[in-house]
């Protein structure tokens, strides 16, 4: 589950980061309340859960409560890739000397969890690994010691930091790792860490990931999860105990196994068709859980066709085929369906759609090919 910047925030300074004056505004005119109340220039930012605000127009300085006000009234509203802004975070400007990368996140590789550093901050980290992976700085934790401080003071020093603020980046370095381990964190990010002009560091944004599957025992985001900018296709795909993830495209995808899933996504790309989701049923799905998958991903109208590559195992070809049927008669399915099963029960599957108007095939190129195909005529 990932939160909002001012969320993130809010989870640093209890970890004792520093960070901005700022609050939340929903109208412009508490937007310009606030800047009138800090009495400096501003920073009026879009709260959305996806990246390129700043280059969609949705972070802008102020210089004065007039200007907060307008930029908070430009920015409410405005949508960025797909979601809707529907508050603003108000900071006091920031005084910057320099600007830093810093995160925690998981190397699935060796098992550990992964620092990450860059003097290159305030620059998506994609585009400096791309551009200059040499001044991106790697160190893991120990999985008993955790992270040493000493740690830190090598990071500041490989980042060529100036010596007398080296025990202020190993502090900030420490109490991230803290929040990423305290928090059940995937991903803990601060781009830019700032080195202001008083030489403290201040976390000028910020993001954090949570696992999902430790939302249990991080109860306190459960509420402020509903209705937070995540589309309401996956809040509904949640609530079903389904992996789906909204892309926007005009073919709806459906695999068993986050890996079939992402290859089915990719073969409807290379055929030139555009996934709709990503969504994985996982191992032993419950007819019920077909069902739902199948009348969410139609109820969304870009869609023009539907991909099913499943591969029988512990989820049986008919159990699916029996969920697809029940969705079609629930939901008045229209689209042209296109389905590969194969492996458990694919016969008694074949069966059980076979009063319906669904093509059935049986190799994945040809059943990507077909989908987009589908797809195609259908918006034609």
């Amino acid at each position: 589950m990932d939160l909002f910047e001012f969320q993130a925030k809010a989870l640093f300074r209890q970890q004792g980061i520093s960070v901005p004056l700022g609050e939340t505004a929903s109208t412009p005119a508490r937007a310009r309340g606030l800047a009138a109340q800090y009495g400096t220039p501003v920073a009026v930012k879009a709260q959305v859960l996806t990246g390129g605000r700043g280059k969609a127009g949705g972070i802008q300085v102020a210089a004065d409560p007039d200007a907060a006000e307008a930029a908070a009234a430009a920015i409410l509203g405005m949508d960025i890739k797909g979601h809707t802004v529907r508050q603003v975070l108000v900071e006091a400007a920031a005084d910057i000397a320099q600007e830093i990368y810093l995160g925690i996140l998981i190397d699935r590789e060796t098992q550990r969890l992964m620092v990450m550093a860059s003097a290159e901050g305030g620059v998506e980290i994609e585009e400096v690994a791309a551009r200059t992976p040499e001044k991106i700085r790697r160190a893991y934790a120990d999985p008993l010691l955790g992270w040493r401080r000493y740690q830190g003071l090598g990071l500041a020093k490989a980042l060529g930091l100036a010596p007398r603020v080296w025990p202020g980046f190993a502090a900030v370095t420490a109490q991230l790792f803290d929040a990423s381990v305290h928090f059940d964190a995937d991903l803990a990010e601060i781009n830019p860490l700032i080195l202001d002009a008083q030489n403290q560091f201040v976390a000028l944004d910020g993001k954090i990931s949570i696992d999902d599957n430790a939302l249990p025992r991080q109860d306190a985001f459960a509420p402020e999860e509903e209705g937070t900018g995540r589309h309401p296709l996956e809040a509904e795909a949640r609530a079903a105990g389904l992996n789906f993830v909204y892309l926007g495209g005009n073919v709806a995808c459906l695999g068993n196994g986050a890996g079939l899933a992402m290859a089915t996504m990719d073969a409807v790309q290379y055929f030139g068709g555009q996934p709709a989701n990503f969504l994985d049923i996982g191992g032993g799905a419950s007819i019920a859980q077909v069902t739902a998958a199948v009348r969410i991903m139609t109820s969304d109208p870009a869609v023009q066709s539907l991909l099913v590559n499943v591969s029988g195992g512990i989820t049986r070809c008919d159990e699916v085929a029996e969920g697809l049927a029940a969705a079609i008669r629930q939901a008045d399915v229209a689209i042209p369906l296109v389905v590969r099963l194969v492996g458990t029960n694919e016969e008694e599957a074949r069966a059980v759609l076979a009063p319906f108007n669904v093509k059935f095939v049986q190799t994945f190129t040809e059943a990507a090919q077909r989908a987009v195909a589908a797809a195609r005529r259908d918006d034609s």
